[in-house]
């Protein structure tokens, strides 16, 4: 099949998203698929206010229209709302083309937390542009039922996955740590106002915290706890070190969609403390024991962060690990293929207008 991938989150950005995205495109490749890439990097960007690291593209549209054009994709789908996901979606609405999206971030959330306006006079722009799509993709159950709630019935499961040959209990440890006050408390995530990490930096229990990842909360949160230790961005086998080395994942951040890093640790044998809130919902589950009926804790969900973090810490660590193996990028990417909406559900004679195409998805 050849797939046209659309996202404005790619690298030098370090997040959730960008590893998603960039291991389906690896999974699609390996599987034959022809999988064209439209990304930031082939595009005049220009910083995004406040987030330097998010380069957001200028003047994109003819450039997207010849690259959509030039690659005649079976399967389109945009990944992201921002410069580039406009531009395919206005390519694809022109030519009764049907795509598919993802909704991987909250945005509505973010720019509350940002702004103190409430998150849902956001919204409508969100409508606006997932509605036209064939599928909207959607981490969990829980995040189907909300966009639902929003209007948005038309959702395809898309779960995610872990490196099972990456993060895994045995190997090195982040050296420089062994010294440190127990228990290691690690966060991993973007050092950003939305991820919610001074309720952790602000619990009052002996230990060490460790703060991995980059971000524009970072300044000020150094020089605000000076007691804990902030590591920066780590990628790759010193991300898996510094999991190994932790004690217990804190995971404090209330409007993530999924939260791959919670998998990660899990698989590396380590479990998770964090809020009753999505996101930890669906992978650490409310009473701590998984989704998928497990018998043992792999983690501990409470209002109070502190008694969560408690609770983390008696938990198995081979049961964090064997947990995590449900997590497959096979098995991800499978979900994924399965949402795309190729020539094959269209109607036997393709829409030759906008006003057609609409009305097919309607």
């Amino acid at each position: 099949m050849r797939i046209a991938l659309v996202s404005d989150a790619w690298t030098p950005q370090v997040n959730g998203v960008v590893r998603t995205l960039q291991t389906t495109a690896a999974e699609l490749r390996d599987r034959g698929h022809a999988l064209t890439l439209l990304t930031p990097d082939q595009f005049r960007t220009v910083p995004c206010p406040s987030y330097p690291e998010i380069r957001l593209a200028l003047g994109c549209g003819r450039g997207v229209a010849r690259r959509l054009s030039a690659a005649d994709p079976d399967a389109v789908h945009i990944a992201t709302e921002g410069p580039l996901g406009w531009a395919a979606r206005r390519w694809c609405r022109d030519r009764a083309v049907l795509f598919t999206t993802s909704f991987h971030t909250r945005f509505p959330d973010y720019v509350a937390i940002r702004t103190g306006m409430p998150a849902d006079w956001f919204w409508p722009v969100l409508r606006r542009f997932h509605a036209p799509a064939a599928r909207i993709f959607a981490a969990t159950e829980r995040l189907e039922r909300e966009l639902q709630g929003r209007g948005l019935h038309q959702t395809h499961r898309w779960s995610r996955g872990v490196d099972l040959t990456l993060f895994q209990p045995d190997g090195a440890q982040l050296s420089g740590l062994d010294a440190l006050p127990r228990p290691l408390m690690l966060c991993v995530g973007r050092v950003a106002a939305e991820k919610n990490i001074a309720p952790f930096l602000a619990v009052d229990r002996p230990g060490t915290k460790l703060i991995v990842g980059d971000g524009p909360a970072l300044p000020d949160l150094r020089a605000a706890h000076p007691d804990a230790l902030f590591l920066g961005a780590l990628h790759g086998a010193a991300l898996a070190a510094a999991y190994r080395a932790a004690d217990v994942l804190v995971f404090p951040s209330r409007t993530d969609t999924f939260g791959l890093v919670m998998i990660e640790a899990l698989a590396s044998g380590v479990p998770v403390a964090a809020f009753p809130v999505p996101g930890p919902l669906d992978i650490i589950g409310r009473d701590g024991r998984g989704i998928m009926g497990g018998d043992r804790s792999v983690g501990a969900l409470d209002d109070d962060l502190d008694a969560a973090i408690t609770r983390a810490l008696s938990v198995d660590r081979d049961t964090c690990a064997a947990y995590a193996q449900a997590f497959s990028w096979a098995s991800s990417t499978d979900q994924f293929v399965a949402g795309l909406s190729p020539r094959p559900i269209m109607a036997a004679s393709p829409p030759r207008s906008t006003a057609a195409a609409e009305a097919v998805l309607r």
